[in-house]
């Protein structure tokens, strides 16, 4: 039986659109480092402490005071991405096996691009397809006034940057790092003063899962190639970050509110590429609802250009 009808929502099987969000959480480093949460559709909001109340000890007979403490509340905001490929018109007509290698093509392109855009989204406000930040989001990451200049050290970088979290008033707690494949590998290859690499355990990187004791996604996100350099009239600079450090645990609150099916689109122009039936084609759009709220001074950045060399120590 063919999986393509002749418009509206196709029949994906469910091992494959379930996997697209497993493969969506473990291809971002927010998923890999900050657990997702369940949301209903729309604002949710979150109850946070303005300051944390303080306990008192009260003797016998003793009237008892009032204490210190306020709540105040943030909100999560809903971003639907979405991912439309086109196909020629003829796959609707191949049989069901055919079909199925297609939709499997698209889940897993359509999983990576879905995961970038979460990273993307929420670190830099960033839209992937134009390469340009979203003017009109004011939550996400990289507005954190916890950040560190670059050197050849980033071993000691990192140290810095951890420092600025846990200094912070009471300190927040530190669970996770994000590094690009530069960082990564600049902090691998670090070497002591006999040419010896100082963390041999990290081989070059690539497959870093934790940096001593903390767990470690690396991932291409953090310097967020798709930037576009900004031209006349723009007012935002493409940020240089190597790499994150801070509470993904807690300091980020996220989760699919709607993972949306299949739509097969066989009339009109659904992404400004031309009309599909003068075209012979089809198109095939997944589309995910995201939200988050990031608080942001529970995060560092190490940012800069990479130096020529390393310091041996």
């Amino acid at each position: 039986m063919a999986i393509f009808g002749t418009g509206g929502i196709a029949a994906m099987p469910n091992q494959i659109a379930d996997g697209i969000v497993d493969q969506v959480q473990s291809g971002s480093a927010v998923g890999v480092l900050s657990q997702q949460k369940a949301m209903r559709f729309g604002e949710t909001s979150i109850v946070t402490f303005e300051n944390r109340p303080k306990a008192e000890f009260v003797d016998e007979g003793v009237q008892k005071s009032s204490t210190t403490g306020s709540f105040g509340v943030v909100k999560t905001a809903p971003h639907k991405t979405q991912v439309t490929m086109r196909f020629n018109q003829e796959v609707q007509w191949a049989d069901s096996d055919y079909q199925l290698g297609v939709i499997n093509k698209l889940a897993s392109e359509g999983a990576k691009a879905l995961s970038r855009a979460l990273d993307l989204g929420l670190f830099y406000c960033l839209n992937p397809l134009t390469g340009k930040p979203i003017k009109s989001w004011t939550n996400y990451l990289n507005k954190t006034t916890k950040r560190v200049t670059r050197t050849a050290s980033p071993d000691t970088d990192i140290e810095t940057a951890i420092g600025l979290i846990l200094n912070d008033k009471e300190g927040w707690d530190v669970n996770g790092i994000a590094m690009s494949r530069s960082y990564a590998f600049d902090l691998a290859t670090l070497k002591d003063t006999q040419k010896r690499p100082l963390y041999p355990e990290l081989g070059y990187g690539v497959n870093m899962n934790s940096f001593k004791g903390i767990p470690a996604s690396v991932t291409t996100t953090v310097n967020a190639p798709e930037f576009v350099a900004p031209s006349a009239g723009d007012d935002y600079t493409v940020p240089k970050v190597g790499a994150i450090v801070g509470d993904w645990k807690n300091g980020i609150y996220w989760g699919v509110q709607r993972n949306l099916p299949l739509e097969t689109i066989t009339y009109g122009d659904p992404d400004g590429q031309g009309d599909l039936r003068r075209n012979n084609q089809i198109a095939l759009r997944l589309e995910i609802v995201y939200a988050w709220y990031v608080f942001t001074d529970r995060f560092a950045v190490v940012e800069g250009n990479a130096p020529t060399s390393k310091a041996a120590k």
